[in-house]
């Protein structure tokens, strides 16, 4: 029997560009995103420490994640549903402390799909990871100013 916390969940998002509840969790701020760019940083509180005491990989690789899709949504009209389909991430350096900071481009538009780039950077200004990702727009969902050659565009 699945718990009612367990969902699926309804919530209200202050606007189109902010942020979801995971990343409230997180302590994500968008400091900017427009034009298919996008900055965003998060404390690295001792919630996110691995067994070792560093920043765990996936609070890094959720706030680079999540400061590609702040850039999509720089580009995309608002409700517009798309979602990560592929993601890599590099490891650059460990982070101990501090801010870090995410910034983010969308680098490539094809069709229906997104790809996008985002360093990390640690408070000291240092390249602590490498992130690139693709996202697709679900079929019924367009893109300004782009036709995917589907008709999904169209409108």
């Amino acid at each position: 029997m699945p718990r009612p916390d367990s969902g699926p969940h309804r919530f209200h998002m202050d606007a189109w560009i902010s942020c979801a509840p995971f990343e409230r969790l997180l302590n994500m701020t968008i400091e900017e995103a427009s034009d298919g760019r996008a900055i965003l940083t998060m404390p690295f509180l001792i919630d996110y420490a691995q067994g070792a005491g560093l920043l765990h990989g996936g609070a890094l690789v959720s706030l680079a994640d999540t400061a590609v899709v702040m850039a999509i949504k720089s580009l995309v009209p608002p409700e517009t549903h798309f979602a990560t389909i592929s993601l890599e991430t590099k490891f650059l350096y460990p982070v101990k402390q501090g801010r870090i900071t995410a910034k983010a481009e969308v680098i490539a538009q094809e069709e229906r799909i997104l790809k996008g780039r985002a360093i990390v950077y640690d408070e000291e200004e240092r390249a602590v990871a490498e992130f690139s990702s693709t996202f697709k727009v679900a079929r019924d969902a367009r893109i300004k100013g782009i036709s995917f050659g589907d008709g999904s565009g169209d409108q």
